[in-house]
């Protein structure tokens, strides 16, 4: 009887070590940024391995927007100032308009210029509110400490 419970005990302790370095390097891959398209003052930038956490996406962007800024000319405001940046997963890459309710780009020539519509983050700008992240569960923005608080639903 006791060697079962070792047995299953190692089980289980290899097991949570295998899931834990799983997780470990899921969360450590770098974000690739695939392309870029602009319309306006909207971007939609595709990528791969984005932040699974609200508090990593908004740190990613925090980090990044300069970069975002010198690379890719993003954001580009309106000339009243608003702007929206969304992400998308890129995920098998480009495809035919054919399915429904593909996100297609203008800016590339047909028929493989459409990707599945899986946004994972977005960040707009306007004078009223400033700036909003959003994330499938709400919005959210940065505190004058520093803090990501959650807007309530209006």
């Amino acid at each position: 009887m006791k060697v079962n419970l070792k047995k299953t005990l190692l089980i289980l302790i290899v097991a949570g070590g295998v899931l834990m370095g799983y997780f470990l390097w899921l969360t450590s891959r770098p974000i690739e940024i695939t392309a870029v398209h602009q319309e306006d003052n909207f971007s939609d930038v595709l990528v791969n391995h984005f932040p699974l956490t609200i508090r990593g996406k908004i740190d990613w962007w925090l980090k990044n927007k300069e970069i975002l800024k010198q690379r890719y000319d993003i954001p580009k405001p309106a000339p009243y100032g608003n702007y929206t940046v969304s992400f998308w997963l890129f995920g098998e890459g480009y495809k035919e308009e054919g399915k429904y309710d593909r996100l297609c780009f203008k800016d590339m020539r047909s028929p493989i210029n459409c990707i599945e519509k899986e946004r994972v983050f977005w960040v707009s700008y306007s004078k009223n509110r400033g700036i909003i992240f959003t994330i499938d569960d709400g919005e959210y923005r940065t505190g004058k400490d520093g803090k990501i608080i959650k807007l309530k639903d209006e």
